[in-house]
């Protein structure tokens, strides 16, 4: 399944015979040895929410949550009625969160999630700064100057505004800010033009996995940011445009972070591991 360009691997395990996810990310995610996807995800059974999932980015690595993948997991959970209303609860690595698909002739076209509230705290991102908010805060990565506002999601991001984001060199750069010593569990990095207060351009880079067509808490970071530096507005639906399509994001002012957009199913299939 896919959102915005954003695919993974989604295996039902709620059996749990699957123990080592880690080693079916870095083989199957390969797109001319594999499947091909950004990652996988474990759909599994919860003792605290409808359902459970588990985020494995390429490398192996965990990931808190994503975005765009616990609202495909809200479509395969209501259209293989392993839940029968629309609004569910999925646990994820960081806690529980609200999702609520829409559906047509029981085919479910988009979904959204609430990822709770937005992380501001320097230390809590986490950062090596214990700033109550790190917003335009200036800083040098590899000889660079860049002026960064962190926000956690969910997962931790650097959102970094730009004049010309089709001109960053992502793929050079981002390796930079995701390995920087100022961020102990690594980062994942937005780069982001405003185009109004209800638009935003964006490009990412994605701890362990590189450039992707779209990141889900990264576009919610993106809004969060916009926010904090007086670009957008609290209450109102952003349109987040990243390579893959548009995510729409509201950032509420109870401090909720709400994300909204596609799902699709791209096929289903079976295989021995």
């Amino acid at each position: 399944m896919q959102s915005c360009g954003n695919d993974y691997i989604y295996f039902d395990n709620r059996d749990g015979k699957i123990t080592c996810p880690e080693s079916i990310a870095v083989n199957y995610v390969n797109r001319h040895y594999g499947i091909g996807g950004d990652g996988i995800v474990l759909i599994e059974n919860s003792d605290v929410a409808d359902a459970k999932m588990r985020v494995f980015n390429q490398d192996g690595t965990e990931s808190g949550v994503g975005g765009n993948a616990i609202r495909c997991v809200g479509k395969y959970l209501y259209e293989k009625k392993i839940v029968s209303k629309p609004e569910m609860t999925i646990e994820t690595l960081t806690g529980v969160n609200k999702v609520k698909v829409y559906s047509l002739s029981g085919k479910v076209t988009s979904a959204s999630v609430n990822l709770g509230q937005a992380v501001l705290a320097g230390e809590k991102i986490p950062s090596v700064w214990k700033d109550e908010k790190i917003v335009k805060k200036p800083v040098k990565i590899a000889g660079n100057d860049y002026e960064i506002t962190l926000v956690n999601v969910g997962n931790p991001h650097c959102v970094v505004f730009c004049d010309k984001v089709d001109a960053v060199p992502v793929k050079k750069i981002g390796p930079d800010f995701e390995n920087s010593e100022y961020f102990p569990a690594h980062i994942n990095t937005e780069f982001i033009r405003v185009v109004n207060k209800v638009t935003i351009k964006m490009r990412v880079w994605e701890r362990g996995n590189g450039e992707t067509w779209s990141c889900g808490t990264g576009a919610a970071a993106a809004v969060v940011a916009s926010v904090l530096c007086g670009y957008c507005e609290k209450d109102t639906n952003v349109t987040v445009k990243l390579r893959g399509g548009d995510l729409t994001v509201n950032y509420h002012s109870n401090g909720d972070v709400e994300l909204m957009g596609s799902v699709k199913t791209v096929f289903e299939g079976q295989f021995e591991i």
